[in-house]
């Protein structure tokens, strides 16, 4: 066995526990109020770590619950319930050393076979996980054919050696497998409370984890409260002793509710960031997030048929007018989007895009030639739905493209929809035009092009490509990615199985005595326990 670059770097974090505990700076005097409440835009499906599919739904489970490895400030691993790994000589074997003093919120301990049982579920046909294809990527062992139904969960390749000890065999070395085991799905749960309580073992008074805080309310669509776990292994480190979720359907009412006070971040509505940060230059903040903004396209039988026509989709992406969305609506150092993977994702080098160097005036002319040779126009027009979900941020970027897409003969009809009916129906086929987003699991550009593949758990568009399929698979294997993944976006621009429309930013007006989070992290991605709020 072999200590890896990153095992090293994990091994002296280990000893310095206030690096990824709430670090506070000698001297600093704290706020006796030391709560923190934020704003979720739609309600949390689930808060089951092996069934949630949400960004929202992961800022909640990150609290609740704690995984092999957390992130710091700048997106580098550090130890959660791991302290190490070692990696066997052939890249295939990572063996986990757990910290013997990780305990759950009952007070039993934190074992090797909760990860065993959890990442076991996850792949489980039986669990019926949309993100049971995480485990595919992680290249674990049999989880293609666990997932497939060939073989039971228990031929998994993920072993407890001992009650401190995890080992997991993948099929291919992975360079960037530990920066996978920060997503959710990977997280630990309790065998025996799951089979206690069933589908309730979520709620409030049943739900056992192991992070650090515990979940004391929960009201679907209103609020989810959670205080301070005494019994996390980081207690003594733990500032914030209690956090609050906030669910406004709508924007607008968010920042309201912010402005008096209400609410410690939100994000700042459409084309308000230019004022609010001249207003409140210490509080508003734009930062890159990897996210990228599209419209999905139904390619599968159930779509339009006029959706097979890759001219007719190479066209409503051409009509898609970026520089507006970006510039008049959004106004928040969001960038145009020619391509599927956000920009400021590690090592990824942004390929060659044909359409992305033409004029909008030189779109627009490509796309009504492509609709005239697919039969369509002002004479014949095209009619199309598009899907989104409640907000008004999603509304006017729909109205937008409504009007873009009119001069060519393309009517589009607006639905709206809240988020848990909208995702149902993408994952029907049950739409034309889908409004959706996705986030990085991690931060290599794997995570968005995985998405399209004909094998992934989130493809709702249906759009298979063999040629992709065989880049990505062997992306896997690759000592350098990088050209393949220019070769599957130029798959992507060619075919036009989406819209992509912009790459996030994060813009939110954020408290001016809330500190520690990691505003240098394209990932985003924040721990309750990291926060504090200074007296002001």
């Amino acid at each position: 066995m072999k200590f890896t670059t990153a095992l090293s770097a994990l091994a002296l974090l280990a000893a310095t526990p206030a690096a990824f505990a709430a670090n506070v700076p000698d001297g600093t005097q704290l706020s006796e109020n030391q709560t923190y409440t934020f704003w979720l835009l739609d309600a949390i499906k689930s808060m089951d770590p092996q069934i949630n599919t949400d960004v929202e739904g992961s800022d909640i489970l990150r609290n609740l619950f704690e995984g092999l490895y957390n992130e710091d400030s700048d997106g580098n691993l550090v130890p959660g319930v791991a302290l190490d790994h070692t990696l066997s000589e052939d890249g295939l074997t990572y063996t986990f050393n757990l910290r013997p003093e990780a305990v759950w919120s009952d007070g039993e301990p934190v074992t090797a076979q909760d990860f065993v049982y959890a990442w076991q579920r996850l792949v489980d046909p039986e669990t019926a996980s949309e993100y049971a294809w995480y485990m595919e990527l992680m290249q674990v062992k049999n989880a293609s054919a666990v997932t497939a139904g060939e073989v039971e969960p228990s031929e998994l390749g993920v072993t407890a050696l001992d009650d401190h000890t995890l080992e997991v065999t993948i099929a291919t070395p992975l360079p960037y497998f530990p920066q996978m085991l920060v997503h959710g799905s990977t997280f630990p749960v309790r065998q025996d409370v799951i089979e206690e309580h069933g589908q309730n073992w979520t709620r409030p008074g049943n739900l056992i984890g192991n992070g650090a805080y515990t979940l004391t309310e929960h009201i679907l669509g209103e609020r989810v409260e959670m205080d301070k776990s005494d019994t996390y292994w980081d207690a003594g480190n733990t500032v914030m002793t209690h956090l609050t979720a906030l669910t406004i359907n709508d924007v607008n009412q968010a920042l309201t509710r912010y402005l008096a006070g209400e609410l410690d971040r939100v994000d700042i509505p459409a084309g308000q960031y230019p004022r609010l940060k001249e207003q409140y230059s210490d509080e508003a903040v734009s930062l890159p997030y990897s996210c990228s903004y599209i419209y999905m396209m139904n390619l599968s039988d159930k779509g339009p048929e006029a959706l097979k026509d890759v001219r007719v989709r190479k066209a409503l992406s051409y009509a898609m007018n970026r520089d507006v969305v970006v510039n008049n609506i959004l106004q928040g150092g969001q960038h145009p989007a020619y391509n599927w993977t956000h920009w400021a994702t590690a090592g990824f080098e942004m390929p060659e895009i044909d359409y992305a160097g033409w004029t909008q005036e030189e779109r627009n002319e490509k796309a009504r030639e492509l609709l005239a040779e697919a039969g369509y126009g002002p004479d014949n027009p095209l009619s199309l739905t598009l899907n989104y979900n409640t907000s008004e941020d999603h509304k006017k970027i729909a109205i937008a493209a409504q009007q873009f897409f009119r001069p060519f003969g393309i009517n589009l009809t607006l639905n709206n929809m809240e988020w848990k009916v909208h995702t149902d129906r993408m994952q029907n086929q049950d739409f034309d035009l889908a409004r959706y987003a996705w986030c990085g699991d991690y931060n290599e550009a794997s995570t968005y092009l995985d998405l399209l593949t004909s094998y992934s758990g989130h493809n709702s568009g249906e759009f298979f490509n063999d040629e992709y399929d065989a880049l990505m698979a062997e992306s896997k294997t690759a000592e350098d990615p990088q050209p393949l993944y220019t070769q599957a976006e130029q798959i992507l621009a060619a075919e036009m199985p989406i819209i992509p429309i912009y790459h996030y930013a994060q813009v939110d007006m954020i408290s001016s005595d809330i500190r520690g989070l990691p505003l240098d992290n394209v990932m985003q991605t924040w721990y309750g326990k990291d926060l504090y709020r200074v007296a002001e």
